[in-house]
Protein backbone atom coordinates (compact mmCIF):
# COMPACT_ATOMS: atom_id res chain seq x y z
CA UNK A 1 0.00 0.00 0.00
CA UNK A 2 1.07 3.21 -0.93
CA UNK A 3 2.00 5.53 2.07
CA UNK A 4 0.11 9.04 1.98
CA UNK A 5 2.41 11.79 2.34
CA UNK A 6 1.63 14.23 5.22
CA UNK A 7 3.28 17.85 5.18
CA UNK A 8 3.71 19.36 8.53
CA UNK A 9 5.84 22.13 9.31
CA UNK A 10 8.54 21.99 11.75
CA UNK A 11 8.89 26.10 11.56
CA UNK A 12 9.00 27.54 14.89
CA UNK A 13 5.88 29.26 14.64
CA UNK A 14 4.09 26.43 13.60
CA UNK A 15 5.57 24.24 17.06
CA UNK A 16 4.89 27.35 18.98
CA UNK A 17 0.94 26.19 17.85
CA UNK A 18 0.94 22.54 18.38
CA UNK A 19 2.72 21.78 15.09
CA UNK A 20 4.59 18.63 16.91
CA UNK A 21 1.65 17.67 18.58
CA UNK A 22 -0.23 17.25 15.73
CA UNK A 23 2.09 15.22 13.77
CA UNK A 24 2.42 13.02 16.46
CA UNK A 25 -1.78 12.86 16.60
CA UNK A 26 -1.35 12.11 12.80
CA UNK A 27 1.42 9.12 13.54
CA UNK A 28 -0.79 7.64 16.25
CA UNK A 29 -4.21 7.71 14.27
CA UNK A 30 -2.70 6.27 11.54
CA UNK A 31 -1.04 3.35 13.67
CA UNK A 32 -4.43 2.97 15.01
CA UNK A 33 -6.19 2.94 11.59
CA UNK A 34 -3.45 0.18 10.27
CA UNK A 35 -3.02 3.17 7.85
CA UNK A 36 0.68 4.16 5.87
CA UNK A 37 1.52 7.33 6.76
CA UNK A 38 5.26 9.25 5.61
CA UNK A 39 4.92 12.81 7.68
CA UNK A 40 7.65 15.31 6.34
CA UNK A 41 8.48 18.13 8.60
CA UNK A 42 9.09 20.94 6.06
CA UNK A 43 9.51 24.70 6.74
CA UNK A 44 6.36 27.20 7.48
CA UNK A 45 4.50 28.91 4.09
CA UNK A 46 4.27 31.46 6.46
CA UNK A 47 0.79 31.72 6.93
CA UNK A 48 0.74 32.05 10.50
CA UNK A 49 -2.88 32.25 11.20
CA UNK A 50 -3.75 29.22 9.40
CA UNK A 51 -0.91 27.51 11.34
CA UNK A 52 -0.49 24.17 12.04
CA UNK A 53 -0.73 24.19 8.29
CA UNK A 54 -1.17 20.31 7.42
CA UNK A 55 -0.76 19.56 3.45
CA UNK A 56 -1.78 16.08 1.83
CA UNK A 57 -0.40 14.95 -1.39
CA UNK A 58 -2.77 13.24 -3.77
CA UNK A 59 -2.76 12.69 -7.15
CA UNK A 60 -3.96 16.15 -8.47
CA UNK A 61 -1.26 18.38 -6.20
CA UNK A 62 -1.85 19.04 -2.02
CA UNK A 63 -4.38 19.79 0.22
CA UNK A 64 -3.91 21.89 2.77
CA UNK A 65 -6.06 21.58 6.35
CA UNK A 66 -5.50 24.11 8.86
CA UNK A 67 -5.50 25.39 11.41
CA UNK A 68 -5.33 21.84 13.02
CA UNK A 69 -5.53 21.02 16.22
CA UNK A 70 -4.48 17.45 18.07
CA UNK A 71 -8.32 16.84 18.33
CA UNK A 72 -9.02 17.70 14.63
CA UNK A 73 -6.66 14.48 13.26
CA UNK A 74 -9.05 11.38 13.67
CA UNK A 75 -11.67 13.56 12.01
CA UNK A 76 -9.43 14.25 8.75
CA UNK A 77 -8.81 10.07 9.24
CA UNK A 78 -12.73 9.56 8.91
CA UNK A 79 -14.85 9.16 5.91
CA UNK A 80 -14.34 7.62 2.44
CA UNK A 81 -10.42 8.21 1.95
CA UNK A 82 -7.48 10.20 4.28
CA UNK A 83 -8.35 14.41 4.70
CA UNK A 84 -10.80 14.67 1.99
CA UNK A 85 -11.43 18.07 0.59
CA UNK A 86 -15.16 17.99 2.12
CA UNK A 87 -13.50 18.34 5.55
CA UNK A 88 -14.47 22.09 6.95
CA UNK A 89 -11.17 22.50 8.05
CA UNK A 90 -9.68 21.75 3.99
CA UNK A 91 -8.37 25.31 2.48
CA UNK A 92 -8.39 23.50 -0.96
CA UNK A 93 -4.81 23.58 -3.53
CA UNK A 94 -2.56 26.00 -0.64
CA UNK A 95 -1.74 27.58 -3.79
CA UNK A 96 -4.35 28.81 -4.50
CA UNK A 97 -5.06 30.80 -0.88
CA UNK A 98 -5.60 34.36 -1.58
CA UNK A 99 -2.48 35.08 1.07
CA UNK A 100 -0.35 33.15 -1.02
CA UNK A 101 -1.68 33.48 -4.61
CA UNK A 102 -0.83 36.73 -4.63
CA UNK A 103 2.08 36.61 -3.52
CA UNK A 104 5.51 37.00 -6.00
CA UNK A 105 7.71 34.10 -4.70
CA UNK A 106 11.20 33.36 -5.20
CA UNK A 107 13.46 33.82 -2.26
CA UNK A 108 10.87 32.02 -0.35
CA UNK A 109 9.97 29.86 -3.51
CA UNK A 110 10.34 26.47 -1.82
CA UNK A 111 9.59 27.62 1.93
CA UNK A 112 6.71 24.83 3.28
CA UNK A 113 7.42 22.83 0.43
CA UNK A 114 10.55 20.48 0.35
CA UNK A 115 12.23 18.75 3.59
CA UNK A 116 14.94 21.97 4.65
CA UNK A 117 17.15 18.78 5.10
CA UNK A 118 16.58 17.00 1.85
CA UNK A 119 19.43 17.83 -0.12
CA UNK A 120 17.46 15.68 -3.19
CA UNK A 121 14.32 17.91 -2.80
CA UNK A 122 16.37 21.40 -3.24
CA UNK A 123 17.71 20.18 -6.51
CA UNK A 124 14.28 18.81 -7.19
CA UNK A 125 12.90 22.32 -6.79
CA UNK A 126 15.74 24.02 -8.41
CA UNK A 127 18.39 24.49 -6.14
CA UNK A 128 21.88 24.63 -7.04
CA UNK A 129 21.23 25.80 -11.03
CA UNK A 130 22.59 29.21 -9.68
CA UNK A 131 25.64 27.61 -8.58
CA UNK A 132 25.65 25.65 -11.55
CA UNK A 133 25.54 29.11 -13.98
CA UNK A 134 27.78 30.88 -11.78
CA UNK A 135 30.69 28.60 -12.44
CA UNK A 136 29.96 28.78 -16.28
CA UNK A 137 29.98 32.58 -16.30
CA UNK A 138 33.14 33.02 -13.60
CA UNK A 139 33.47 35.80 -11.29
CA UNK A 140 33.07 38.97 -13.76
CA UNK A 141 30.13 37.09 -14.97
CA UNK A 142 28.34 36.83 -11.76
CA UNK A 143 29.30 40.02 -10.38
CA UNK A 144 27.47 41.79 -13.85
CA UNK A 145 24.36 39.49 -13.24
CA UNK A 146 24.33 40.76 -9.61
CA UNK A 147 24.42 43.64 -10.57
CA UNK A 148 22.28 44.03 -13.11
CA UNK A 149 19.48 42.76 -11.10
CA UNK A 150 19.60 45.80 -9.15
CA UNK A 151 19.73 43.59 -5.57
CA UNK A 152 19.74 46.08 -2.43
CA UNK A 153 20.95 44.71 0.94
CA UNK A 154 17.86 43.17 2.26
CA UNK A 155 19.10 43.97 6.67
CA UNK A 156 17.59 47.64 5.80
CA UNK A 157 20.90 49.83 4.61
CA UNK A 158 19.44 49.16 1.51
CA UNK A 159 23.25 49.22 -0.44
CA UNK A 160 23.54 47.82 -3.96
CA UNK A 161 24.70 44.39 -3.42
CA UNK A 162 26.57 44.22 -6.21
CA UNK A 163 29.12 47.38 -5.96
CA UNK A 164 29.78 45.66 -2.51
CA UNK A 165 30.56 42.39 -4.11
CA UNK A 166 33.05 44.15 -6.32
CA UNK A 167 34.86 46.22 -4.28
CA UNK A 168 36.00 43.18 -2.36
CA UNK A 169 36.63 41.50 -5.60
CA UNK A 170 38.78 44.22 -6.57
CA UNK A 171 40.77 44.45 -3.67
CA UNK A 172 43.78 42.24 -3.35
CA UNK A 173 44.53 40.51 -0.46
CA UNK A 174 45.70 36.80 0.75
CA UNK A 175 42.34 35.76 2.08
CA UNK A 176 38.53 36.77 1.64
CA UNK A 177 35.66 36.40 3.76
CA UNK A 178 31.80 35.82 3.41
CA UNK A 179 29.83 36.82 6.48
CA UNK A 180 26.00 36.04 6.51
CA UNK A 181 24.38 39.04 8.77
CA UNK A 182 21.45 36.70 10.18
CA UNK A 183 21.35 38.69 13.94
CA UNK A 184 17.59 39.17 13.04
CA UNK A 185 16.62 41.45 15.92
CA UNK A 186 14.00 44.06 15.03
CA UNK A 187 10.53 43.45 16.10
CA UNK A 188 8.14 41.74 14.36
CA UNK A 189 10.91 40.17 11.87
CA UNK A 190 11.59 36.29 11.24
CA UNK A 191 12.38 36.19 7.73
CA UNK A 192 15.54 35.30 8.61
CA UNK A 193 14.73 32.67 10.58
CA UNK A 194 12.06 30.89 8.28
CA UNK A 195 14.99 30.54 5.53
CA UNK A 196 17.46 28.68 8.03
CA UNK A 197 14.50 26.94 9.45
CA UNK A 198 12.52 26.22 5.98
CA UNK A 199 15.13 26.23 3.04
CA UNK A 200 18.77 26.17 4.61
CA UNK A 201 20.04 25.04 1.33
CA UNK A 202 19.84 28.09 -0.48
CA UNK A 203 21.74 30.11 1.97
CA UNK A 204 24.50 27.81 1.53
CA UNK A 205 23.75 28.16 -2.28
CA UNK A 206 23.84 31.75 -2.21
CA UNK A 207 27.47 31.90 0.02
CA UNK A 208 29.13 29.57 -2.55
CA UNK A 209 28.07 31.71 -5.35
CA UNK A 210 29.23 34.76 -3.34
CA UNK A 211 32.52 32.92 -2.69
CA UNK A 212 33.16 32.73 -6.55
CA UNK A 213 32.55 36.10 -6.75
CA UNK A 214 35.07 37.71 -5.03
CA UNK A 215 37.20 34.83 -4.49
CA UNK A 216 36.75 34.21 -1.04
CA UNK A 217 37.21 30.60 0.24
CA UNK A 218 35.44 31.19 3.74
CA UNK A 219 32.06 31.81 5.16
CA UNK A 220 30.76 32.51 8.74
CA UNK A 221 27.01 32.44 9.11
CA UNK A 222 26.30 34.94 12.66
CA UNK A 223 22.74 33.36 14.00
CA UNK A 224 20.94 34.85 17.06
CA UNK A 225 20.74 32.40 20.61
CA UNK A 226 16.91 33.50 20.57
CA UNK A 227 16.59 30.84 17.45
CA UNK A 228 17.58 27.70 18.84
CA UNK A 229 15.32 25.70 15.84
CA UNK A 230 17.43 27.71 13.31
CA UNK A 231 20.55 27.22 14.75
CA UNK A 232 19.74 23.10 14.87
CA UNK A 233 18.79 23.25 11.34
CA UNK A 234 21.18 25.38 10.20
CA UNK A 235 23.88 23.00 11.40
CA UNK A 236 22.64 19.83 10.82
CA UNK A 237 22.24 20.95 6.96
CA UNK A 238 25.76 22.23 7.10
CA UNK A 239 26.46 18.12 7.76
CA UNK A 240 24.79 16.99 4.74
CA UNK A 241 26.05 19.90 2.47
CA UNK A 242 29.68 18.72 3.73
CA UNK A 243 28.98 14.97 2.98
CA UNK A 244 27.61 15.74 -0.63
CA UNK A 245 30.79 17.54 -1.19
CA UNK A 246 29.19 21.12 -1.89
CA UNK A 247 31.33 22.54 0.87
CA UNK A 248 34.58 21.81 2.40
CA UNK A 249 38.47 22.49 1.93
CA UNK A 250 38.64 20.09 -1.48
CA UNK A 251 35.12 21.60 -2.10
CA UNK A 252 37.03 25.34 -2.04
CA UNK A 253 34.65 26.71 0.13
CA UNK A 254 33.64 26.70 3.70
CA UNK A 255 31.40 27.53 5.99
CA UNK A 256 31.32 27.92 9.97
CA UNK A 257 28.29 29.28 12.28
CA UNK A 258 28.52 31.25 14.96
CA UNK A 259 25.51 31.99 17.85
CA UNK A 260 25.49 35.72 18.93
CA UNK A 261 24.25 36.56 22.71
CA UNK A 262 21.38 38.41 21.46
CA UNK A 263 22.89 41.66 21.33
CA UNK A 264 20.66 44.15 19.19
CA UNK A 265 23.62 46.62 17.87
CA UNK A 266 25.40 43.17 16.66
CA UNK A 267 23.28 43.40 13.65
CA UNK A 268 25.23 46.49 12.62
CA UNK A 269 28.21 45.04 10.33
CA UNK A 270 30.98 46.16 12.39
CA UNK A 271 29.55 45.42 15.68
CA UNK A 272 29.17 41.76 14.51
CA UNK A 273 32.63 41.70 13.20
CA UNK A 274 33.40 42.71 16.80
CA UNK A 275 32.06 39.69 17.84
CA UNK A 276 32.72 37.25 15.59
CA UNK A 277 36.50 37.83 16.48
CA UNK A 278 35.58 37.17 19.93
CA UNK A 279 35.13 40.84 21.31
CA UNK A 280 32.71 42.55 22.90
CA UNK A 281 30.31 43.98 20.05
CA UNK A 282 30.92 47.62 19.41
CA UNK A 283 30.65 50.04 16.72
CA UNK A 284 33.76 50.40 14.15
CA UNK A 285 34.74 53.87 13.19
CA UNK A 286 34.27 53.36 9.20
CA UNK A 287 36.77 54.19 7.50
CA UNK A 288 38.29 51.66 6.88
CA UNK A 289 35.10 50.07 5.03
CA UNK A 290 34.40 46.11 5.57
CA UNK A 291 34.72 45.45 2.03
CA UNK A 292 38.58 46.91 2.41
CA UNK A 293 39.43 45.45 6.11
CA UNK A 294 36.50 43.57 7.30
CA UNK A 295 36.80 40.11 9.25
CA UNK A 296 40.41 39.82 10.63
CA UNK A 297 41.39 42.44 9.01
CA UNK A 298 40.96 40.77 5.27
CA UNK A 299 38.33 41.84 2.60
CA UNK A 300 34.75 40.79 3.27
CA UNK A 301 31.55 40.98 2.06
CA UNK A 302 28.89 41.23 4.52
CA UNK A 303 25.25 40.69 3.60
CA UNK A 304 22.07 40.22 5.02
CA UNK A 305 20.70 36.30 5.35
CA UNK A 306 17.59 37.39 2.38
CA UNK A 307 20.41 38.82 -0.20
CA UNK A 308 22.41 35.89 0.03
CA UNK A 309 19.34 33.59 0.07
CA UNK A 310 18.55 35.50 -3.24
CA UNK A 311 21.66 35.12 -5.03
CA UNK A 312 20.68 31.77 -6.31
CA UNK A 313 17.31 32.84 -7.81
CA UNK A 314 18.99 35.99 -9.47
CA UNK A 315 21.86 33.51 -11.49
CA UNK A 316 19.23 30.69 -12.16
CA UNK A 317 16.58 32.95 -13.79
CA UNK A 318 18.73 35.73 -14.70
CA UNK A 319 19.14 39.40 -13.79
CA UNK A 320 16.74 41.09 -16.24
CA UNK A 321 14.16 38.55 -14.13
CA UNK A 322 14.41 39.62 -11.34
CA UNK A 323 15.20 43.48 -12.25
CA UNK A 324 11.94 43.86 -14.04
CA UNK A 325 10.16 43.52 -10.68
CA UNK A 326 9.66 46.74 -8.28
CA UNK A 327 10.03 50.00 -8.80
CA UNK A 328 12.51 53.10 -8.71
CA UNK A 329 15.59 52.14 -7.43
CA UNK A 330 14.39 49.24 -5.30
CA UNK A 331 14.30 46.15 -7.86
CA UNK A 332 13.24 42.61 -6.65
CA UNK A 333 10.92 41.47 -4.12
CA UNK A 334 10.71 42.04 -0.51
CA UNK A 335 9.60 39.74 2.20
CA UNK A 336 7.20 41.79 4.40
CA UNK A 337 6.26 40.57 7.44
CA UNK A 338 3.22 41.77 9.08
CA UNK A 339 2.85 41.63 12.93
CA UNK A 340 1.38 42.86 15.71
CA UNK A 341 -2.99 43.35 16.15
CA UNK A 342 -3.22 42.23 12.63
CA UNK A 343 -6.21 39.33 11.30
CA UNK A 344 -3.42 37.54 9.19
CA UNK A 345 -0.23 37.75 10.40
CA UNK A 346 2.69 35.99 8.07
CA UNK A 347 4.96 36.88 5.47
CA UNK A 348 4.23 38.27 2.29
CA UNK A 349 6.63 38.12 -0.90
CA UNK A 350 5.69 40.84 -2.95
CA UNK A 351 7.50 43.01 -5.73
CA UNK A 352 8.46 46.74 -4.43
CA UNK A 353 5.47 49.18 -5.19
CA UNK A 354 2.55 48.04 -2.91
CA UNK A 355 1.04 50.76 -0.96
CA UNK A 356 0.99 50.44 2.91
CA UNK A 357 -2.80 50.77 2.99
CA UNK A 358 -2.86 47.41 0.43
CA UNK A 359 0.20 45.42 2.62
CA UNK A 360 -2.68 46.05 6.04
CA UNK A 361 -6.28 46.29 5.11
CA UNK A 362 -5.91 44.01 2.35
CA UNK A 363 -3.07 41.24 2.75
CA UNK A 364 -3.21 41.74 6.92
CA UNK A 365 -6.86 41.81 6.87
CA UNK A 366 -6.89 44.79 8.96
CA UNK A 367 -6.80 44.56 13.07
CA UNK A 368 -7.04 41.19 14.96
CA UNK A 369 -9.52 43.05 17.67
CA UNK A 370 -11.47 44.37 14.60
CA UNK A 371 -10.64 47.86 16.05
CA UNK A 372 -9.73 50.90 13.30
CA UNK A 373 -5.79 50.59 12.90
CA UNK A 374 -4.65 53.57 13.87
CA UNK A 375 -0.77 52.78 13.70
CA UNK A 376 1.84 51.26 11.45
CA UNK A 377 5.57 51.01 12.46
CA UNK A 378 7.71 49.98 9.71
CA UNK A 379 11.15 48.85 9.78
CA UNK A 380 11.54 47.43 13.39
CA UNK A 381 11.78 48.85 17.02
CA UNK A 382 13.52 52.08 14.93
CA UNK A 383 11.49 52.32 12.07
CA UNK A 384 8.92 55.20 11.79
CA UNK A 385 5.32 54.93 13.08
CA UNK A 386 3.17 55.89 9.68
CA UNK A 387 -0.67 56.78 10.44
CA UNK A 388 -3.60 56.14 8.03
CA UNK A 389 -3.17 59.42 5.90
CA UNK A 390 0.12 58.20 4.72
CA UNK A 391 -1.40 54.52 3.61
CA UNK A 392 -0.52 55.60 0.03
CA UNK A 393 2.60 55.41 0.63
CA UNK A 394 4.33 52.52 -1.81
CA UNK A 395 6.57 49.87 -0.21
CA UNK A 396 9.85 51.36 -1.30
CA UNK A 397 13.14 52.53 0.14
CA UNK A 398 13.25 56.69 -1.39
CA UNK A 399 9.27 56.84 -0.47
CA UNK A 400 9.66 55.83 2.88
CA UNK A 401 13.32 58.00 3.40
CA UNK A 402 11.21 61.17 1.81
CA UNK A 403 8.70 60.87 4.36
CA UNK A 404 11.56 60.28 7.56
CA UNK A 405 10.65 56.40 7.09
CA UNK A 406 12.95 53.12 6.82
CA UNK A 407 12.02 50.31 5.26
CA UNK A 408 14.47 48.03 7.22
CA UNK A 409 13.96 44.25 7.13
CA UNK A 410 10.63 44.33 5.99
CA UNK A 411 8.95 44.12 9.27
CA UNK A 412 5.77 45.52 9.52
CA UNK A 413 3.84 45.76 13.14
CA UNK A 414 0.28 47.01 13.05
CA UNK A 415 -1.62 49.15 15.99
CA UNK A 416 -5.28 49.59 16.32
CA UNK A 417 -7.17 52.44 18.22
CA UNK A 418 -6.02 51.52 21.72
CA UNK A 419 -2.07 52.03 21.28
CA UNK A 420 -0.86 55.16 23.29
CA UNK A 421 1.66 56.35 21.26
CA UNK A 422 3.82 58.20 23.96
CA UNK A 423 4.69 54.82 25.11
CA UNK A 424 5.52 54.00 22.04
CA UNK A 425 8.07 56.90 21.55
CA UNK A 426 9.21 55.96 25.22
CA UNK A 427 9.76 52.69 23.82
CA UNK A 428 11.95 53.19 21.52
CA UNK A 429 14.28 55.67 23.41
CA UNK A 430 14.07 52.89 25.74
CA UNK A 431 15.48 50.16 23.77
CA UNK A 432 18.52 52.04 22.66
CA UNK A 433 19.42 52.78 26.00
CA UNK A 434 19.47 49.44 26.84
CA UNK A 435 20.81 48.03 23.84
CA UNK A 436 23.68 50.67 22.97
CA UNK A 437 26.98 49.06 23.08
CA UNK A 438 27.79 52.59 24.87
CA UNK A 439 30.41 53.53 22.79
CA UNK A 440 29.40 57.17 21.11
CA UNK A 441 28.25 59.59 23.86
CA UNK A 442 25.14 60.82 21.80
CA UNK A 443 23.68 56.76 21.77
CA UNK A 444 24.21 56.10 25.65
CA UNK A 445 23.62 59.29 26.79
CA UNK A 446 20.92 60.97 24.83
CA UNK A 447 18.42 57.98 24.69
CA UNK A 448 19.24 58.01 28.76
CA UNK A 449 17.96 61.48 29.07
CA UNK A 450 15.27 61.20 26.28
CA UNK A 451 13.78 58.38 28.87
CA UNK A 452 13.59 60.71 31.76
CA UNK A 453 12.26 64.09 30.28
CA UNK A 454 9.69 62.07 28.02
CA UNK A 455 8.42 60.86 31.47
CA UNK A 456 8.49 64.52 32.42
CA UNK A 457 6.14 65.18 29.72
CA UNK A 458 3.89 61.88 29.87
CA UNK A 459 3.57 63.41 34.20
CA UNK A 460 2.56 66.69 32.46
CA UNK A 461 5.93 68.68 33.75
CA UNK A 462 7.03 71.09 31.40
CA UNK A 463 5.35 69.54 28.42
CA UNK A 464 6.40 71.93 25.58
CA UNK A 465 9.81 72.52 26.68
CA UNK A 466 10.23 69.20 27.21
CA UNK A 467 9.43 68.45 24.07
CA UNK A 468 11.36 71.12 22.70
CA UNK A 469 14.36 69.16 24.50
CA UNK A 470 13.33 65.85 23.11
CA UNK A 471 13.66 67.18 19.65
CA UNK A 472 17.10 68.70 20.28
CA UNK A 473 18.18 65.22 21.51
CA UNK A 474 16.54 63.58 18.89
CA UNK A 475 18.58 65.82 16.13
CA UNK A 476 21.96 64.94 18.34
CA UNK A 477 20.94 61.00 18.28
CA UNK A 478 20.29 61.44 14.73
CA UNK A 479 23.84 62.92 13.53
CA UNK A 480 25.63 62.21 16.50
CA UNK A 481 25.77 58.77 16.55
CA UNK A 482 28.18 56.09 15.35
CA UNK A 483 26.03 53.49 14.26
CA UNK A 484 22.20 53.42 12.95
CA UNK A 485 20.92 51.98 16.25
CA UNK A 486 21.27 55.43 17.89
CA UNK A 487 20.94 57.14 14.50
CA UNK A 488 17.11 55.46 13.94
CA UNK A 489 15.92 56.21 17.18
CA UNK A 490 14.65 59.02 16.60
CA UNK A 491 12.65 57.96 13.59
CA UNK A 492 9.90 56.43 16.10
CA UNK A 493 10.08 59.54 18.37
CA UNK A 494 9.49 62.00 16.14
CA UNK A 495 7.44 60.33 14.00
CA UNK A 496 4.97 59.76 17.08
CA UNK A 497 5.23 63.29 17.77
CA UNK A 498 4.66 64.83 14.53
CA UNK A 499 1.63 62.62 13.52
CA UNK A 500 -0.09 61.28 17.16
CA UNK A 501 0.57 64.77 19.09
CA UNK A 502 -2.40 64.51 20.84
CA UNK A 503 -1.14 61.89 23.14
CA UNK A 504 1.76 63.90 24.25
CA UNK A 505 -0.43 66.56 25.59
CA UNK A 506 -2.28 64.44 28.42
CA UNK A 507 -1.39 62.90 32.09
CA UNK A 508 -0.05 59.33 31.81
CA UNK A 509 -0.10 56.98 34.45
CA UNK A 510 3.63 55.64 34.51
CA UNK A 511 3.70 51.88 35.10
CA UNK A 512 5.06 50.78 38.40
CA UNK A 513 7.97 48.76 36.16
CA UNK A 514 8.97 51.75 34.46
Amino acid sequence: MTALRVFVPRDAAARAVGADRVAAAIRDEANRLGRAVEIVRTGSRGLFWLEPLVEVATPTGRLAFGPVTPGDVAGLFAGYSPFAGSHPLCLGNPEEIPFLKRQTRITFARCGIVDPLSLDDYRMQGGLRGLERARSLGSAGTLAEVTTSGLRGRGGAGFPTGIKWKTVADTPADRKYIVCNADEGDSGTYADRMILEGDPFVLIEGMIIAGLAVGAGKGYVYIRSEYPDAVRTFAEALVVAEGAGLLGRTAGFEIELRVGAGAYVCGEETSLLESLEGRRGQVRAKPPLPAHKGLFGRPTVINNLISLATVPAILSDGAEAYAVLGMGRSRGTMPIQLAGNVKQGGLFEAAFGLTLGEIVDEIGGGTASGRPVRAVQVGGPLGAYFPRALFDTAFDYEAFAALDGLIGHGGVVVFDDTVDMARQARFALEFCAIESCGKCTPCRIGSTRGVETLDKVMRGERVTANLALISDLCQTLKFGSLCALGGFTPYPVMSALKHFPEDFNRPHLVAAAE
